[in-house]
């Protein structure tokens, strides 16, 4: 399966609360003009009403040649059997819907489901940050190659998605990679998304700036007013994207315990890179102590920061180094660093979650 070449044709949907957009997708392209219809958020009738009739208008623009549906949509879910649950910010599902085979009765086709994290990280697995990195450390003169990545999205919420060797990690009860619920490094009675996500600039910023909370500054506004070119509380805004990082980092490092590969951050939030990053790698690179005060790492190898070119040349070439294979006049390369890196991601959050449907609809037909 190659997703740049594929003939096959499927049908996507990038369900945001307000809007549906459909489209189909063909060897990792667009293939016909996006299909847009209100969500209906708040009425399930509605709701399934335009998803039939946005796939029915996505199916007509491809002359009825789609092989499959593949997209995105929130949980809780059994995404296997494509039962949608109760949705908190999506009251038309109320109850357990069975979303996946209504619409294998109404198109006669094998329909796909996901969440946009798991969509996102497979998307950036296949035809996006993986393969782009490998890629480089190749041409900077590396012999490392990785095969497992973690996606995380960084927005509204705070989302997750883990491949590992071309495979989805899905877990056996649609919850592969439920990172929103990780430890909250600054409040143990929160989750991790407390911390990380748009309410939680919000929330630091008003508190910093000791305003009471408003959803009217949004983390691009936050943004501008840490970088001075809107007004407001400069310091604050300065303030909230550094406990963001940190607490963002604190995640990604407890996350590398257990899984080891890259990491690409997708989402809104990850234009205040430069405003996040320094104490997010601080947290992740620094120091535990064992309980006699001897400094140990907190991980087992180091994480590099992708965006800056100097690490990454750095981070590509490694220690390579020639072993001698005793009794015989063979040496073999050997990389003699443990290391993983951070970046963001260069085609984008949606994107990402479209190649992900698309690819995982192709490997899921294929393993029919």
């Amino acid at each position: 399966m190659n997703p740049e070449t594929d003939n096959r044709i499927i049908l996507t949907l990038d369900a945001g609360g307000t809007n549906f957009e459909f489209s189909a997708i063909q060897g990792n392209k667009a293939v016909v003009d996006p299909i847009k219809l209100p969500a209906e958020a708040h009425n399930l009738e509605k709701c399934l009403g335009n998803i039939v009739l946005g796939f029915s208008k996505a199916l007509e623009a491809t002359e009825g040649k789609a092989d499959a549906i593949s997209f995105a949509f929130p949980g809780p879910a059994d995404y296997a059997l494509g039962i949608i649950g109760n949705l908190p910010n999506f009251k038309a599902f109320n109850d357990h819907t069975p979303l996946g085979p209504i619409l294998e009765d109404m198109f006669n086709l094998p329909v796909f489901i996901n969440n946009d994290g798991n969509l996102f990280a497979y998307g950036e697995a296949l035809s996006g940050f993986l393969p782009a990195i490998n890629q480089k450390i190749g041409d900077l003169g590396g012999i490392k190659q990785y095969q497992n990545l973690i996606g995380l999205t960084l927005g509204t919420g705070f989302g997750g998605g883990i491949v590992l060797n071309k495979t989805l990690i899905a877990g056996d009860s649609s919850c592969g990679a439920e990172v929103h619920n990780s430890l909250n490094k600054f409040n143990p009675d929160w989750n991790a998304e407390e911390s990380i996500s748009t309410r939680a600039i919000q929330r630091m910023y008003a508190e910093v700036a000791n305003l009471p909370f408003s959803e009217v500054f949004m983390p691009k506004d936050i943004t501008n007013i840490a970088l001075g070119k809107m007004e407001g509380d400069q310091l604050a805004a300065q303030e909230s994207y550094k406990q963001f990082g940190e607490a963002l980092g604190s995640s990604i490092a407890n996350i590398l315990t257990l899984i080891d590969g890259i990491v690409v951050l997708g989402g809104g939030i990850t234009a205040a890179w430069n405003l996040f990053s320094k104490t997010m790698f601080e947290e992740i690179n620094r120091k535990y102590l064992h309980f006699t005060g001897t400094p140990n790492d907190r991980l087992s190898f180091k994480v590099f920061n992708l965006e800056d070119p100097r690490q990454l040349e750095t981070f590509a070439l490694g220690k390579i180094e020639n072993l001698s294979i005793p009794g015989t006049t063979r040496t073999i390369p050997f990389d003699s660093m443990p290391r993983t890196g951070v970046g963001i991601s260069k085609i984008g959050a949606s994107h990402a979650i479209a190649m992900g449907a698309y690819t995982f609809a192709l490997q899921q037909l294929d393993n029919q």
